[in-house]
């Protein structure tokens, strides 16, 4: 350990990696120096979701701006297709909640479940027509679909990260992360969660 510390004071030292250094170090932590949280003004946000290298980026249009590191579901290999599969949901949702008092700090609620999974669960007789043209109604008017199916719902971007996937298949970030994405993101804008 004590090796890796001092090769690392060396790179710093020469200077020639500080700046992409810092930058990384901005966005998943630090070594003896707090991460970036400079206020930041965005005028178009959007959220993109790496599942697989557990990321949040957040950007300004196409402007990445922000990455923050994440934990997901406790099975989020796959998509979403149960309320009780602890998988993280893919594709793309609205911001459709936003509650300041929830017990993960903060909670930005997703417009789950979306088509890809109220077409599974009409195939697979999960639901009945009238829950799926309700959740489509819902999604289609920007405001939250029913949670309360088998298909699931109550899904969104929270505090309380742990440093491991333990959600029921929601996005964990640092609580201070999530005060400075709550801040910045309104209802009904854009998130991507892809696999």
């Amino acid at each position: 350990m004590h090796r890796d510390t001092e090769i690392l004071r060396r790179l710093l030292a020469a200077g020639a990696v500080a700046a992409l250094l810092g930058t990384v170090l901005g966005a998943y932590g630090s070594i003896g120096r707090a991460p970036d949280l400079t206020p930041i003004l965005v005028s178009s946000p959007r959220v993109v979701v790496l599942k697989s290298k557990r990321l949040l980026h957040l950007f300004d249009g196409d402007r990445l701006v922000r990455s923050y590191p994440i934990d997901l579901g406790v099975s989020p290999q796959e998509d979403k297709r149960l309320a009780a599969d602890g998988r993280t949901p893919e594709g793309l949702f609205r911001i459709v909640t936003k509650n300041p008092r929830s017990p993960f700090h903060r909670f930005l609620g997703l417009d789950y479940p979306d088509l890809d999974a109220v077409e599974h669960g009409l195939t697979s007789r999960l639901i009945t027509f009238g829950e799926a043209a309700a959740i489509l109604r819902a999604r289609g008017a920007g405001v939250c679909p029913d949670w309360s199916t088998v298909l699931g719902g109550g899904i969104g971007i929270h505090g309380r990260r742990r440093g491991w996937d333990w959600t029921a298949g929601c996005i964990a970030l640092a609580d201070r992360h999530v005060d400075e994405l709550f801040g910045i993101l309104r209802l009904g804008d854009p998130v991507e969660i892809l696999p």
